[in-house]
């Protein structure tokens, strides 16, 4: 909202006469309370002779291609100027501002004599947009008769020395689109009484009659008051005065005519938008309704709308006139024969009024100030505000019965509030009456001592709870008087071993080239169909949101698969085809104990019985990691072609998580869903199954459009065993001894199982074993296979020899024999 600093001044100085403060004080003072500002716009500065004058004689030139006039100006010398002109908007005897030879408009406009159209131009006839003070180039600034002689200074008398300030006001403070509510602010920042201008005391508001204009309320219509006024025999060509003038334009509205400017004024004023009806249009009484199927309302900006039934429209017996809180029709709009007005004031519903704007794409300065809440209780007030400044403008007669019609709306509740509660939120100690003091500032009543019993004002509806006036207290006494103290971090022990051992997973598979990413905690529609997930799986166990950030992603994850490979899909259909991403995150596992439970109070600590409830109707939330891999693992380039990801990629990314958990991890082959059933295998530790890893079915990877044999891994990090790895091992500084073994052994025996065999013979001098090499062929005959290991042999306290080494081996052949291994010759 655009704020002029005069403006701001003179209604801050009825409760602080003398009261004033510059232009970077007022910057200051609306950031102390909670508001941006924009930007700052002083008016430009004009140099050299800029004065008002009378237009006295008006010569038409016919013989230019457009209307071009030659006017005899008067500006208190002793002889009138002539000065050429193309505006059309005045006539003679007008007062109006001239820019005479020497000045300089704003952008560094100059003006000097020059000849033209045949004539000398001794100067310029300026519009509001010449001068800086507005954007309406249509016309010249004509000013109302009265406002000033011939020749004085047009520079004071268009107060060309004021200053505007283009405050952000948030959806959540609606009392603030109004000098009303700004100024109020402002006499809060800078600690003034505040006169409110929107009181019955500053004006005074008349008993409604019966006997008004007939005025009726639909429920449904959601609006709950309508005010209206009878004003008649106004002067239809009477001129709005300059200092209104001059306010609107400062504010960004175009001035029009008296009626129309009022009521723009006083919505700037107090926040109430108003409307003016001609009433010698109107077609019997005023209704507030919904619109019926097929009506149709031609709007002020001439456009014929389509009505919606769920559009809110002020009515006659001739059907809609308006579209409340947004727009009024032509067919009742004042014109310059208008002398009998019809003034509305009213109070709409916000949604209904936003969804109209949205619906008809029909914004209003009107709708911004319904759709943030008005004051219900300002309604009577701006309408006898609106209709006294009409009579003293436009002249006409105010008809002493007036319409105001209310429904029934629920009282404001009441808030218990102790006064040392923003003290002990802030963690200081504020002098005794303080909370009182600054909720009494913003409106509210407040009684009571210790407890203060506080009823928020009509316009801030935004104070609901304890909450919300601490903040209150708080912005007015100032963030700045808060002490910042910085809290003196206690001992501990640093993270836990669950921690250390999330961010060991992560770090090491960051470090082997994976790419960490955060998928979306909901799965999309049939993701577990598309994996091919079992309706018996534990996975389909599922999680229902009632309120899902996205209707169609309401599940919450039983698995990272899903959000992982959508962003691989994601990724292919942008041109990148080779992946190595992991994520690492909860899934949430339902159950019969997961359901809603009520809300836990905030005005004490829960039972333990209250926090057990809210535990136990919680799903099981494991932390689970998973990575997937498409394309090449190994890019190709100068040093030959690339290799594509397989099976055994992924079982590596199992062996480094298990590695960088700490533990063991035994693959072992196994059929789950969406894994290849051949290249697949269970992730063991103890013999405890906590994951999968492999290659993904060829029909998943085409359903879900994936880089053919793409494969994923994901385990149970919670499943994994904590593993203290205090004190660290040590090292022997003694050589290793190294050798190769190959064995032959049926084609159904895994690897695994040889390995582990060998590794319970060959005891505790065998430092490492390693699987290097697997051979099928008929040297080892058919159902057989070959696999060749190597092996590091080391002792603690000696250096060992090639003899104890060989023994080592040998024992760790024999004890191979057990699953069918034998020495490959």
């Amino acid at each position: 909202m655009r704020v002029s600093q005069s403006w701001l001044t003179e209604l801050l100085q009825a409760g602080a006469p003398g009261w004033s403060a510059s232009v970077d004080e007022l910057d200051a003072g609306f950031v102390r309370v909670g508001f941006e500002i924009e930007d700052v716009h002083p008016l430009p500065e004009i140099t050299g002779p800029l004065v008002v004058g009378r237009v006295a004689q008006i010569t038409e030139l016919t013989e230019f291609k457009k209307p071009i006039r030659f006017c005899q100006v008067e500006v208190g010398e002793a002889e009138p100027r002539g000065i050429v002109c193309g505006a059309r908007n005045f006539a003679e005897g007008d007062l109006i501002v001239a820019a005479l030879p020497g000045a300089v408009l704003p952008g560094g406009f100059a003006i000097a004599s020059r000849k033209t159209y045949g004539q000398v131009s001794d100067g310029m006839i300026c519009s509001v947009s010449e001068l800086g003070i507005g954007h309406d180039h249509s016309g010249i600034l004509v000013l109302p008769p009265g406002t000033a002689e011939p020749g004085a200074d047009a520079k004071h008398v268009l107060g060309m020395s004021d200053t505007v300030f283009d405050v952000n006001v948030t959806p959540d403070r609606g009392y603030a689109f109004s000098m009303r509510g700004l100024s109020r602010e402002v006499a809060g920042s800078f600690d003034v009484a505040f006169v409110d201008p929107g009181s019955t005391e500053v004006v005074p508001v008349p008993a409604p009659s019966d006997s008004g204009w007939p005025v009726a309320i639909d429920a449904a219509s959601g609006a709950t008051r309508y005010g209206a006024q009878v004003i008649r025999g106004i002067d239809p060509n009477a001129l709005t005065p300059w200092w209104m003038q001059r306010r609107l334009l400062l504010a960004g509205v175009r001035p029009i005519s008296p009626a129309v400017d009022v009521t723009n004024y006083v919505m700037m004023e107090l926040g109430q938008p108003l409307h003016a009806f001609d009433a010698a249009k109107l077609s019997g009484g005023i209704t507030v309704r919904r619109a019926t199927v097929g009506e149709k309302l031609t709007t002020l900006d001439d456009a014929v709308r389509t009505l919606d039934v769920e559009d809110v429209v002020i009515a006659d017996e001739s059907g809609p006139i308006a579209m409340a809180g947004v727009m009024g029709g032509a067919n009742t709009e004042v014109g310059a024969d208008t002398v009998d007005i019809l003034l509305e004031a009213a109070t709409f519903d916000p949604v209904a009024v936003f969804r109209t704007v949205k619906r008809h794409k029909l914004s209003s300065e009107a709708s911004k100030r319904f759709e943030r809440v008005v004051d219900p209780e300002v309604t009577a007030v701006a309408l006898q505000r609106a209709a006294g400044l009409i009579a003293e403008i436009a002249g006409g007669t105010i008809e002493s019965d007036y319409t105001d019609v209310r429904l029934d709306m629920p009282a404001a509740p009441s808030i218990e509030f102790p006064a040392d509660t923003a003290d002990k939120v802030a963690g200081t100690s504020y002098p005794e009456g303080t909370a009182k003091r600054w909720l009494e500032q913003i409106g509210a009543r407040v009684e009571g001592t210790d407890v203060l019993t506080v009823t928020p004002p009509s316009w801030r509806p935004d104070l609901a709870e304890r909450a919300d006036l601490v903040e209150e207290v708080l912005r007015l006494q100032g963030y700045d008087t808060i002490p910042v103290e910085l809290p003196s971090a206690p001992a501990g022990t640093g993270l836990t071993a669950a921690q250390r051992r999330r961010r060991a997973v992560g770090a090491t598979l960051a470090l082997s080239g994976y790419i960490e990413v955060l998928p979306f905690p909901f799965m999309p529609a049939g993701a577990l169909d598309s994996l091919d997930i079992a309706v018996d799986d534990s996975r389909r166990r599922t999680v229902t949101v009632l309120n899902p950030l996205e209707a169609d992603r309401a599940q919450l994850n039983t698995t990272l698969l899903p959000g992982l490979l959508e962003m691989v899909s994601r990724n292919v259909s942008r041109g990148q085809r080779d992946l190595s991403l992991y994520a690492i995150g909860q899934v949430y596992f339902g159950g019969d104990n997961v359901h809603a439970v009520d809300p836990a109070p905030v005005d004490r600590r829960p039972t333990d019985a209250e926090i057990a409830e809210i535990v136990g109707a919680l799903p099981t939330q494991p932390l689970h990691v998973a990575a997937v891999l498409a394309g090449n693992r190994e890019p190709s380039g100068p040093w030959g072609a690339g290799r594509p990801a397989d099976a055994t990629d992924a079982f590596e990314a199992a062996r480094l998580i298990g590695e960088a958990a700490g533990v063991d991890v035994e693959l072992v082959a196994a059929q789950q869903e969406p894994w290849h059933p051949g290249r697949c295998a269970a992730v063991t530790v103890d013999g405890e199954t906590v994951g999968y890893a492999g290659e993904l079915t060829p029909a998943v990877v085409d359903r879900l459009g994936l880089p053919p044999r793409s494969c994923a891994v994901e385990i149970d990090v919670d499943a994994l065993p904590l593993v203290n790895r205090y004190p660290a091992p040590q090292l022997s500084p003694f050589p290793a001894v190294l050798q190769d073994l190959a064995v032959v052994v049926p084609s159904t025996v895994p690897a695994s199982a040889v390995q582990a065999a060998l590794t319970i013979g060959a005891g505790e001098l065998l430092e490492d074993i390693t699987l290097f090499d697997q051979f099928t062929g008929p040297q080892v005959g058919e159902g057989h296979k070959s696999l060749t290991f190597a092996l590091r042999f080391r002792a603690a306290d000696r250096t060992l020899t090639e003899d104890e080494a060989s023994a080592a081996r040998d024992a760790a052949v024999e004890a191979a024999a057990a699953v069918g291994a034998q020495l490959r010759a």
